[in-house]
C-alpha cells in the first residue's frame, strides 16, 4: 500500500509540474540571441480569403466553355457510379458510347455527372455539358 501511495504522489507531482513548466517563458541562453522584428499588420491589406471568395463555389470548370474540338455530349445512359455510359458525337459526326476511361478523338472520358461529362487530353481538362444544356 505504501508503494502505491508513493507512486501516486510522484505521478501527481509530475502531472502538476508539466503544465507549470509549459507556462513559464523559455529563456534563450546568451545575450546574442537574434530577435525577429514583427512587422505591423496593415489593416487595409486585402484578406488572404479574398481570392477564395471570388472563385466559383463548386466547379470552376463549369463556367469555362468546352474547347471547340471536344466531343459533343448527346446523352448519358445508365446509373451514375455504376454502369453509366456517355453518348458522344465525335468529329466525324458518328455517335458512340463511352465508359469512363475510354476515349474519342484524343479525348478520354474521365467522369460523368447528371448533366455533363469530364474529358481530359494530356494536361487539358474540359467539362462538356449535355447538348441541350449549353
Amino acid at each position: 500500500m505504501k508503494r502505491m501511495t508513493r507512486w501516486a504522489s510522484i505521478l501527481g507531482a509530475v502531472a502538476l509540474a508539466i503544465p507549470a513548466a509549459m507556462l513559464v517563458p523559455r529563456i534563450i541562453a546568451g545575450s546574442n540571441a537574434a530577435t525577429i522584428p514583427q512587422a505591423p499588420i496593415d489593416w487595409r491589406a486585402p484578406s488572404p480569403l479574398s481570392a477564395a471568395l471570388g472563385r466559383s463555389l463548386f466547379d470552376a470548370a463549369a463556367s469555362a466553355p468546352a474547347p471547340a474540338d471536344a466531343p459533343e455530349l448527346v446523352g448519358i445512359v445508365g446509373r451514375l457510379g455504376q454502369d453509366a455510359v456517355a453518348m458522344v458525337r465525335g468529329r466525324d459526326g458518328a455517335v458512340r458510347t463511352l465508359k469512363p476511361g475510354e476515349g474519342v478523338d484524343g479525348w478520354q472520358l474521365g467522369a460523368l455527372a447528371m448533366d455533363a461529362a469530364y474529358f481530359t487530353r494530356g494536361t487539358q481538362q474540359a467539362r462538356v455539358p449535355l447538348a441541350g444544356d449549353q
